[in-house]
């Protein structure tokens, strides 16, 4: 299971410090910032099974970050056109 997460993380030195600490409770997580992402993204990915949002989450405010889960979408899901129903663009082929 993969959860996104958006922060108020901003450096790499502070992403090094949180991926250590949720590694000391959750090792066998893949854990990876992306600070150039406008939601300052903490993404975690589970192989075995879910992903402890609230326990992540708690862990983050405890040394003074916010973190919250992002929601799933499938724009198609929510009213949108799904990718293959799109109409063409005038002029194009």
């Amino acid at each position: 299971m993969i959860e996104v997460f958006k922060t108020n993380v901003h450096t790499p030195d502070q992403t090094q410090m949180l991926i250590d600490q949720i590694h000391n409770v959750f090792e066998d997580y893949k854990i990876n910032f992306d600070l150039e992402d406008c939601d300052n993204i903490l993404r975690i990915e589970n192989f075995t099974g879910t992903v402890e949002s609230k326990v992540v989450i708690d862990l983050m405010l405890s040394f003074g970050f916010m973190a919250e889960v992002l929601p799933d979408e499938v724009p198609w899901l929510h009213g949108k056109a799904k990718p293959d129903t799109i109409p063409a663009m005038a002029g194009s082929k």
